[in-house]
């Protein structure tokens, strides 16, 4: 049998090669659709996936007080009348106060867990230990507590070990100082740290911070009246033979009196300067920043004027740049005396953690910050200054912005790289969008905050605030209205009361 080869009949048609290629482009519009719609729900499951820190917090509801966590759910039942204290909120230690009695002065105080259970109940009382710094902003001492059995005292942390043992009258901070505690013995004060090391026997009189750093050592004063200074690692740095110890330190020297005579010392007792001031404000390195008639200037550790001391005020900022103040404002001079920086303002302050100044001028509520070479780089409202993500968050014509500690503006998609939803705006109303820029929320809300640690951002509409989750779903409507609350911020349906020092939540 003869094969023939396959041919196309003469009255076929012929292909389009047009329509062809047209079928070829719609199907792959159609698979590039699908691959986009998957690629959107795998976000979506990403913002599902996204794991937040759990932790706990007091709240405040009815007039009673209770714990909840981070994922909205109570802890505690709000049955207490006195607020509960959590020491270290990533941890379900809960500090309960009961039968107060105010006339009196009397308590009592236990340890519960997440499941309300009694724990060091060896103890008659367990108590968190308060402290504060001079701008009176209060803290918890991290992962100490302070017990009482018999009547004594003693330290335990939070899982359960004894650091001291209940044999103290007394233990107290040091106020503005972190980790050290005072101990009291037969009226004699010593010192502990936060693992229960002894830095100081029980034998003074007074123990006091030198600075509000407790690397730099403890001021002490004896039986007979007199004041020495000893270091963090137990070693004594000054014998206690001075009639006072100012709380100044720098480059190894501390100012003291003897016999009627203010000067500087080192720890080995060679004096510097002696009677040429009314008292040391700072020491950096071997210039003293002093002060003289109530006026204030610099002199160097041979006694030399660098500084005149007719200044108001005088603050070490870096290098050889002072910030000053002059006829009541401020300026930024050298140690040459020569003005870097005009006296227009009405503060100035250098956050040497970061290397930028902050300046403010009395007609705005605004703050300039300038860089090292006192370039203003960014005007507008500091809203957050955060060290743990590096970030400054501004306020600038009605919208927040970011920038680096290099002071360079920054997305807050870059800034904020941990988040699931982001702040945006649009026809002056705020959403919130995706890390590729997808709105996840319409712009609907005359005002909005970032996401918090937690997963939820706090939304207003009008008037009034609510909360939305990490997903932009709707938690608790916008029925809050917080006209004096300095920061709004939500749990799930909680909300951060005014009194942000206290740091619980409410309805």
């Amino acid at each position: 049998m003869r094969r023939t080869r396959a041919r196309r009949y003469n009255g076929e048609k012929k292909l389009n090669i047009k329509k062809v290629i047209a079928v070829i482009m719609a199907f792959l519009v159609i698979i590039m659709f699908f691959i986009g719609i998957k690629e959107l729900l795998k976000g979506d499951s990403n913002l599902n996936d996204k794991a937040f820190s759990l932790a706990y917090y007091a709240v405040y509801e009815g007039g009673k007080w209770g714990v909840i966590d981070t994922k909205g759910n109570t802890v505690v039942q709000p049955n207490y009348e006195e607020m509960i204290i959590i020491p270290d909120n990533t941890k379900p230690i809960f500090i309960c106060t009961q039968n107060v009695n105010y006339e009196e002065g009397t308590y009592t105080s236990k340890a519960i867990n997440e499941k309300s259970n009694t724990i060091f109940g060896e103890y008659d009382k367990v108590e968190v230990i308060y402290n504060h710094d001079k701008n009176n902003n209060l803290w918890y001492e991290s992962n100490v507590l302070k017990v009482q059995k018999d009547g004594k005292y003693g330290l335990i942390n939070l899982e359960g070990k004894e650091l001291v043992s209940c044999t103290q009258d007394s233990i107290e901070p040091i106020i503005g100082t972190k980790s050290v505690f005072v101990t009291t013995t037969n009226g004699k004060k010593g010192l502990v740290d936060s693992i229960g090391k002894v830095i100081i026997e029980n034998q003074y009189e007074e123990i006091t911070s030198l600075t509000e750093k407790y690397e730099d050592g403890f001021i002490v004063k004896n039986d007979q009246g007199k004041y020495g200074v000893i270091n963090y690692d137990t070693t004594t740095a000054l014998e206690p033979k001075y009639d006072a110890i100012s709380n100044i330190y720098g480059n190894g020297m501390y100012v003291v009196k003897e016999a009627e005579i203010v000067k500087v010392v080192n720890a080995n007792g060679e004096s510097f300067i002696e009677n040429k001031f009314n008292e040391v404000k700072e020491i950096n390195v071997d210039n003293f920043i002093i002060k003289t008639n109530g006026k204030y200037g610099v002199i160097n550790k041979a006694g030399e004027e660098k500084i005149p001391a007719e200044y108001e005020n005088l603050t070490y900022a870096f290098s050889n740049y002072y910030i000053a103040q002059k006829d009541g404002k401020y300026g930024i001079i050298t140690i040459d005396k020569e003005e870097a920086l005009p006296f227009n303002y009405s503060n100035i302050t250098y956050l040497s953690n970061i290397g930028v100044f902050q300046v403010e001028k009395s007609d705005s509520v605004e703050s300039q910050l300038l860089d090292k070479d006192f370039n203003v780089k960014v005007t507008g409202l500091i809203t957050e200054i955060n060290q743990d993500k590096n970030y400054i968050r501004v306020r600038e014509n009605g919208e927040y912005k970011y920038y680096n500690f290099k002071l360079e503006q920054k997305e807050n998609t870059e800034i904020l790289a941990t988040n699931t939803i982001f702040l945006s705006k649009k026809d002056g109303k705020y959403g919130y969008v995706n890390e590729k820029g997808v709105v996840v929320v319409d712009y609907i809300y005359e005002d909005a905050t970032e996401q918090n640690k937690y997963g939820y951002v706090a939304v207003k509409k009008n008037g009034k605030w609510g909360s939305l989750d990490a997903k932009g779903k709707v938690v608790c409507e916008c029925n809050y209205t917080l006209e004096n609350v300095l920061v709004v911020d939500f749990i799930s349906k909680w909300h951060l009361a005014g009194d942000i020092n206290a740091n619980y939540y409410t309805k």
